[in-house]
Parts: C-alpha cells; sequence; structure tokens
C-alpha cells in the first residue's frame, strides 16, 4: 500500500472528530436536567466511543499510530462550544449545538471518504458516517 501514510492522515482526522465528539458530549451532558434527554446524549457519545476504539484499532493494525490528542483545533473548538452555550442549560439550546456538532462530524467523515483510501478504511469510514447521521435522527427526535 503505498499511499499507507495519507490513509492513516485521513483515518486519524476523523479519530480526531472522535474525539472531539466525546469531550463535547461530555460538555452537553454536564448541562441537561432532562434525563431522557441526557440518556439520548450518553447513547450518541457511547456510539462515538466506539468509534474511537474501532478507528485506533484499525490504524494500529495497518502500522499506523493512532492519534489519541484533541490538539489546537480540538482545545479552540472546546472552548468557541463553551462561549457559545455560556451558562446555558437550556435543553432545547444544548441539543442543537449537539446537532450542529454532529453535522461537522458528518462534513470531515464524507471529507475522508472523498480522499483516496483503500477499500477497508473506506468502509470503516462509511460506517462512522452511517452511526453519526443516525445520530443527528435521534437528537432531532429531542426537538419535536
Amino acid at each position: 500500500m503505498s499511499n499507507n501514510s495519507e490513509t492513516i492522515k485521513a483515518l486519524n482526522e476523523l479519530l480526531q472528530g472522535e474525539y472531539m465528539a466525546v469531550y463535547s458530549f461530555n460538555n452537553f451532558i454536564s448541562r441537561l436536567k432532562d434525563e431522557n434527554a441526557k440518556k439520548t446524549l450518553q447513547e450518541v457519545q457511547k456510539q462515538h466511543r466506539e468509534n474511537i476504539d474501532k478507528l485506533a484499532s484499525y490504524i494500529q493494525s495497518i502500522g499506523g499510530q493512532p492519534d489519541e490528542n484533541l490538539g489546537m483545533k480540538g482545545s479552540m473548538g472546546e472552548m468557541m462550544l463553551n462561549m457559545d452555550l455560556g451558562s446555558s442549560s437550556d435543553m432545547e439550546e444544548v441539543v442543537k449545538k449537539a446537532i450542529e456538532g454532529e453535522t461537522k462530524g458528518v462534513n470531515m467523515a464524507e471529507k475522508v471518504l472523498r480522499g483516496d483510501l483503500d477499500d477497508r478504511s473506506r468502509d470503516i469510514a462509511g460506517e462512522i458516517l452511517e452511526k453519526d447521521r443516525k445520530s443527528i435522527e435521534k437528537l432531532k427526535k429531542l426537538l419535536r
């Protein structure tokens, strides 16, 4: 595989997004009083943790090293999220921010999928994309 380092780089980008999601959901969950909403957000967060495990294992299996550091982009994203939400614990506002974050994650996964990936990497990125889309639907149900 000649483009292995490009594949690892792309998958690590996806991994970063999954870590950002887990951290963001910690923030969202801590703000909510509504137990049903909290439970739904915890389910979505659990899915992101499973995505992390799958991605990290796969990156290692193809000879790469998973980048398990949020980095500057993640730190800045977290800071912006806190500024956006302020001290809000309004369920609708928190859920809307969670949907916004999930949508950014889907866009990032789509970008990775358009890259030059081998079939197995494309399958894994596609699975994550599909799960993230389902998570958005799950979150949208909280707003109905």
